[in-house]
């Protein structure tokens, strides 16, 4: 009997060594990485034109794949949720997300962690929804797919599954040319759970003969390995450089993933910032002199672009600012800030530049 007990559990031990030994082969073999400087067809047929002199808005908004509600937290950052709550909630929160965002009128909008087939977020196409919410408001749009991930079976009881999801732009004026760029990314067995990072690139002629080329991206935090988030950094600047020397107009959006005011901690007064340490400052010696990162900062009335999702959103949640801009000298600003949703929809507020393009 006893025998039979220990054969037993052996054979049940040896199927479970086998069942994970097949996942982890299907997981390496299902890895893949998008190819750089993907082309993207811009859909839409927007027609404003792009002048000199005049102040235009840009907005920036990350929607958490539509799961974030105020009370949500999530498995990667502490919390206890992997998935959104259900279909409903994420055509909630996606819905008031953009509607909140396109009520300041944004001439152009950037949307990161937009899915368009998840197991976390139940297999809504956000950016069809979002494309259909804006379709009275004559953009023009693309979408950059930075996150195609094999079936990730953890949590074992709800597992975040496999999902789709990238950047999403739209902008009121012709888009000539977009593609999209893939960045570096870790080496180590991180890179199967974490997005195949890129930004895009939307080239938009400007009547004076030149371009505005707007970067969208959503770049790594400070990880394991704190060199790929400068990487990329150096990469991104590099390309907008060599832009800028074509004497072309340079703007960047989106969700750095790093903090943009420095201290953010102090500034929104929090005293244990010490146990979050993903969201770094971006050196001043990466910064090329004709440009300039903008991170939205209201001394008067302060408000966060971001909240940690360890827990719940409360008056003890740790915020930083990780969402803004970066403008080229020959673009003026004339005002930037986070618009304050409370965290309603996403683990992000969104954030806005009025900007115009210098003559």
């Amino acid at each position: 009997m006893r025998r039979k007990i220990i054969r037993s559990a052996l054979i049940a031990f040896g199927l479970l060594i086998a069942v994970l030994a097949a996942y982890v082969i299907y997981v390496f073999a299902d890895y893949h990485r998008f190819e750089d400087r993907l082309v993207l067809t811009p859909e839409g047929e927007a027609s404003a034109g792009l002048e000199t002199d005049t102040v235009y808005r840009a907005v920036s908004y990350n929607v958490g794949f539509g799961a974030y509600s105020a009370d949500y937290s999530f498995f990667m950052d502490g919390g206890t949720e992997s998935r959104a709550r259900s279909a409903q909630a994420v055509n909630d929160n996606i819905t008031g997300a953009v509607t909140t965002a396109v009520s300041y009128k944004p001439d152009l909008l950037m949307l990161q962690e937009v899915d368009i087939n998840g197991t976390r977020s139940h297999h809504v196409n956000e950016y069809q929804l979002a494309s259909s919410l804006l379709s009275d408001f004559n953009y023009t749009h693309t979408f950059a797919q930075n996150y195609d991930s094999p079936y990730l079976f953890w949590p074992l009881l709800e597992p975040h599954g496999a999902n789709q999801s990238g950047l999403a732009f739209f902008s009121r004026f012709p888009i000539s040319e977009a593609v999209r760029r893939s960045l570096p990314i870790e080496e180590s067995v991180m890179k199967l759970v974490d997005l195949d990072r890129c930004y895009s690139v939307q080239r938009i002629p400007t009547q004076n003969g030149k371009e505005l080329v707007v970067y969208h991206l959503h770049l790594s935090a400070y990880t394991s390995d704190g060199t790929i988030a400068e990487e990329q950094l150096k990469m991104l600047f590099e390309d907008m450089q060599a832009e800028y020397d074509k004497g072309n107009y340079i703007l960047g959006g989106g969700d750095f993933n790093k903090d943009l005011l420095g201290n953010s901690a102090e500034r929104f007064g929090f005293e244990d910032a010490e146990t979050y340490t993903w969201a770094q400052p971006i050196p001043d010696s990466l910064i090329p002199s004709a440009f300039s990162i903008i991170g939205p900062y209201d001394e008067s009335n302060p408000v966060p672009s971001c909240r940690n999702a360890d827990k719940p959103y409360g008056s003890d949640t740790f915020v930083v600012t990780v969402d803004g801009f970066i403008v080229s000298d020959n673009i003026e600003v004339k005002e930037s800030k986070v618009i304050d949703t409370q965290f309603a929809y996403s683990d992000h507020n969104p954030v806005l530049l009025d900007f115009a393009l210098s003559d």
